[in-house]
């Protein structure tokens, strides 16, 4: 369904839309066209609409291999991810959004975090968490995640001024992710927004699709150009089944863009987990140890008989030998 809230912000809820429309046939494609994972950005002719769509499968089965995920937990995950990646991605340069859902669902809370270049990487507090299926038969993503508190913090490099992020806070309306971000780009940042997003699993728990677009309205729109963007988004049917049946993020874009103008030329990247290249992962850890100081360092050592570290984003472990991180500590002057 389409749930209207303040400041005309629309809703995408997967998989309760409309069937798609038989009468765009020339929209659909083969699904090897769509197989990688792509994000884009386009602005509508008469510059009053900017939209990303972004498919992010891979990303997504990345994730869910990484933490283990049960069903629920993945299409969490899964709707976190590509929500807070289409919030972050083509800002400035060095910009990093953080979503926060903090709620009293059994998945006990979910964290991401993505950059302008489509870097994204998250994690959940209960990854086994996967409550009975809600009535219609569908995935209980709300009941999983709970009522409590959304928090977004934008945050730029200190290097460049920018001191303090800013950070918003609203209420978790649903849990359901979309309606909840929703909600928050209207009310805490007063963007006029439709934002849908979907993972569909397979029977395996292997991520079938993922995806979702985040269309934003410039204050000057008119209200024709809002009214064309409303009967768009309820033709195009669910972004699981755009996926499904292999259309790509131009076909999305070109469909939410109809009588629009919209075009396929926008400003592209290729969006990934992390970042968690080993060697940069690494310099992190044995940064972060190094931290700690010396005296800490020997503490560890003779109760626990080495340096283990795991991320909590990546789930990867690695160990580090005491010389090592002592050459660190010694570089920075012995100083915590």
């Amino acid at each position: 369904m389409l749930a209207r809230v303040a400041g005309r912000c629309l809703v995408q809820q997967r998989g309760a839309l409309p069937q798609h429309s038989q009468l765009r046939p020339q929209a659909r494609r083969l699904a090897v066209r769509a197989s990688q994972d792509e994000c884009m950005r386009s602005i509508s002719d008469n510059g009053q609409v900017s939209i990303l769509v972004v498919r992010g499968t891979q990303l997504v089965q990345e994730a869910c291999d990484r933490h283990k995920t049960s069903p629920t937990a993945s299409a969490a995950l899964g709707r976190a991810l590509l929500g807070t990646l289409l919030m972050g991605a083509f800002r400035e340069e060095g910009e990093k959004t953080q979503v926060t859902f903090k709620g009293d669902g059994p998945l006990n809370g979910i964290q991401v975090i993505a950059d302008a270049r489509g870097l994204v990487k998250g994690k959940v507090g209960n990854p086994a968490a996967d409550p009975p299926l809600r009535p219609d038969g569908k995935l209980n993503v709300g009941q999983a995640v709970g009522r409590g508190v959304l928090a977004v913090v934008r945050s730029l490099p200190a290097a460049r001024g920018f001191e303090t992020p800013y950070t918003g806070m609203v209420p978790i309306h649903s849990g359901e992710i979309a309606e909840d971000l929703a909600r928050y780009l209207v009310d805490s940042e007063q963007t006029q927004s439709a934002l849908g997003l979907g993972v569909s699993i397979h029977r395996d728990l292997s991520i079938k699709a993922a995806g979702g677009f985040l269309i934003q309205v410039l204050p000057f729109a008119e209200d024709e150009t809002i009214l064309q963007l409303e009967k768009n988004i309820v033709a195009a049917g669910s972004m699981t089944q755009m996926l499904n049946e292999g259309l790509t993020v131009a076909d999305i874009t070109g469909l939410l863009l109809e009588g629009l103008g919209g075009n396929d030329t926008g400003f592209q990247l290729q969006p990934r987990y992390g970042p968690c290249e080993p060697a940069g992962l690494q310099e992190r850890m044995r940064s972060a140890v190094a931290l700690l100081g010396e005296k800490e360092v020997r503490e560890i050592i003779d109760q626990q008989g080495k340096i283990e570290v795991t991320c909590e984003f990546c789930r990867e472990t690695y160990e580090f030998p005491e010389e090592e991180v002592m050459v660190v500590i010694a570089a920075n002057g012995g100083v915590p």
